[in-house]
């Protein structure tokens, strides 16, 4: 194409190309030197000209940006910072991942900037300064020294990295609440396209998108009871009751008073204090969900090109159904768990094995055939370890 001045039109901005604008330069430089200058590519006259016509270039380009930085979907790094701002919404930042931890040792020791470590070797920070109780224990939160997602299960925690006289063991009886990473653009584009959709929403669709665009949540749902009465399950009348896994705890309640009506009671068992702007607190409940272990046997007949692998993935497929269950579920349901294990043959050109039968319960107790009922509260929780497959023939 012919070079063209950059312009703004009803599709969009247009610019041209740095071929384009090298090419207008040398044509103009012959115009006024003549045509017999010589303007090959070895020429000091040609390199001047293309740093030239590159200079140019990165000019319409950095015009470009600034036209695309005027929305949301083509803004970028601080340029979307400031029109997600237009949605009352902001970039989430890095958080440090905290875990409850239980300290032990002689009665009235002081410990002073303790640091604990992981099984995975991530050094975890505890308050300042922590005493030791009277029963020769003290539980505490510790925070993570790398920001980011840092998972420890239960019982990692277990190492001290600064030894104190009197300070014997540390460990963590629950996993820790990960953190999470600098949200990056696209997660952040998501979060705006959510917010413009809330306003059309109704109350309750609007907490629940909201709290859904909260960094870090997974699952989550929310119950209205908007009669007199406590309702069949067993929640306050004219209350909302959130089920949230993931997500910060402080950012979930300062969004559900955001979006909650006045005078609406929230039920829950995680509280957390929102004070508006007129430093008036108020208390925000919600509940994270109970998990609710289920252990599956999966009696299969062996066909031809069954293996061990084949065992694994039936495991696996069984593990990753029951973790993938939205919340707000009634019961779980042992057929549909047939249809998990049968997902192991099918990248195969026939079956390797067949289901001859499959039970499944809550961990501890006795397996059988029957649904598993879950309270509104309660999200089952797979794992391969507590899957067993034998084969019967």
């Amino acid at each position: 194409m012919a070079y063209f001045a950059p312009y703004i039109d009803e599709t969009g901005y247009h610019m041209p190309s740095y071929n384009d604008i090298r090419d207008e330069l040398i044509s103009k430089a012959k115009q006024i030197f003549g045509q017999d200058i010589y303007l090959g590519n070895d020429s000091q006259d040609y390199q001047f000209i293309s740093a030239f016509a590159s200079m140019l270039y990165d000019s319409y380009l950095t015009c470009q940006a600034v036209y695309n930085s005027r929305g949301p979907a083509t803004a970028i790094g601080t340029g979307l910072d400031v029109v997600v701002g237009v949605n009352g919404i902001k970039r989430l930042q890095d958080t440090y991942s905290k875990a409850p931890v239980w300290l032990t040792g002689t009665p009235g020791t002081l410990i002073q900037n303790g640091i604990v470590s992981d099984k995975a070797g991530n050094n975890w920070s505890l308050p300042a300064s922590v005493t030791i109780g009277v029963d020769g224990t003290y539980e505490t939160t510790a925070t993570c020294q790398v920001p980011g997602p840092i998972q420890a299960e239960a019982g990692t925690i277990t190492g001290i990295v600064t030894p104190t006289l009197g300070w014997t063991s540390v460990t963590n009886h629950e996993p820790a609440l990960a953190g999470r990473n600098t949200e990056q653009d696209p997660q952040l584009r998501a979060r705006q396209a959510i917010s413009t959709a809330n306003p059309s929403r109704t109350v309750l669709e609007g907490i629940k998108g909201a709290i859904a665009a909260v960094s870090g949540v997974t699952r989550h749902e929310v119950y209205e009871n908007d009669t007199g009465e406590v309702n069949e399950l067993g929640h306050p009348p004219h209350s909302i009751t959130a089920v949230v896994e993931g997500g910060d705890d402080q950012e979930i309640a300062e969004t559900i008073a955001k979006h909650k009506t006045p005078g609406c009671y929230t039920n829950g068992t995680t509280t957390r204090d929102v004070t508006d702007i007129y430093g008036e607190p108020t208390p925000i409940r919600f509940f994270r969900p109970a998990y609710v272990d289920i252990s599956a046997v999966v009696q299969v007949k062996r066909l031809s090109g069954f293996t061990t692998q084949t065992a694994d993935d039936i495991a696996s497929y069984v593990a990753d159904y029951i973790n993938s269950l939205a919340f707000g579920n009634t019961s779980l349901v042992i057929s549909s768990l047939w249809g998990a294990a049968l997902q192991a043959n099918r990248v195969l050109t026939s079956p390797s094995f067949s289901i001859v039968g499959l039970t499944a319960a809550r961990q501890g107790e006795k397996q059988s055939t029957a649904d598993i009922p879950l309270a509104f509260d309660e999200a089952a929780r797979g794992s391969k370890e507590n899957v067993t497959v034998n084969v019967v023939g």
